[in-house]
């Protein structure tokens, strides 16, 4: 199936590793042209130059898309590395100590870092990607929500949970006023995805995760950047407003679950 991606200009935010250098190693796969955002300028160095040495065309444009003005740089820079910016994938977002801890153990600081950088970038970036795509007549944004919302939440990571919901809420809200210009906005809902981060999980507790889900394993990186490869084509033109969901049928949540 041709996606007709060949020439399109994306920005992948979070893509020095993980799910967002997969989601961009899709997109380069097919044609487009992409931009590396990462707030670890080295990691994202190495992406582009990975992109490059496989012969796509790749720039970096590193930053904290969570900062008023780092997105809006951010995003000014992915259009002019190619002179046109199309597609928008906002993956970028914080974990580790932030999360893990019941709302009223919660600090202030640790609620508002993930609220920042899942949902607050999101926002941003957008904002500053949308006249860009008008001016092209093409745009796709693909944000990133979580199997915690269409799980129903999981106790340990409301604050998590809480900017994922944003997060889906926004893509629903955006589509409808972005659509007329042709311009979509869609969501992907993750399970757990056999990132860097899931191998640093202990054997038992993977094993406990792989065991509760109907597939018995994680989503690869891979399968989440052929997804949003294909929301991201041409043919997904009236996809728009969608949540999709990528979480091995697992949709649900209990005490105990890890």
């Amino acid at each position: 199936m041709d996606l007709g991606l060949e020439g399109k200009v994306a920005l992948v935010t979070g893509a020095a590793r993980g799910i967002g250098r997969a989601e961009a190693l899709a997109l380069a796969a097919e044609g487009a042209r992409i931009v590396i955002n990462d707030i670890d300028p080295e990691g994202a160095a190495r992406c582009v130059e990975d992109l490059r040495q496989a012969g796509h065309d790749a720039a970096a444009a590193p930053g904290d898309v969570s900062d008023t003005a780092g997105a809006e740089a951010v995003v000014r820079a992915a259009g002019a590395a190619f002179g046109r910016l199309d597609i928008l994938v906002n993956n970028a977002g914080a974990g580790g100590r932030h999360l893990g801890r019941k709302a009223e153990d919660l600090d202030v600081e640790d609620f508002d870092i993930i609220v920042r950088t899942h949902l607050r970038s999101t926002f941003l970036c957008s904002k500053h990607a949308v006249p860009l795509m008008r001016a092209g007549g093409f745009g796709r944004i693909v944000n990133t929500s979580s199997m915690n919302v269409t799980g129903g939440g999981r106790p340990g990571v409301t604050n998590y949970s809480a900017a994922k919901a944003g997060v889906l809420g926004y893509t629903r809200t955006m589509a409808k006023e972005v659509g007329g210009d042709g311009i979509t906005v869609n969501a992907i809902a993750p399970g757990y995805v056999a990132t860097e981060f899931i191998a640093t999980f202990s054997p038992e507790k993977r094993a406990v995760i792989t065991g509760q889900n109907p597939m018995g394993r994680f989503c690869q990186p891979e399968e989440v950047g052929a997804l949003v490869a294909f929301l991201c084509s041409t043919q997904a033109a009236f996809i728009n407003g969608a949540l999709i969901c990528m979480d091995g049928g697992k949709r649900d949540f209990h005490w105990g679950d890890t």
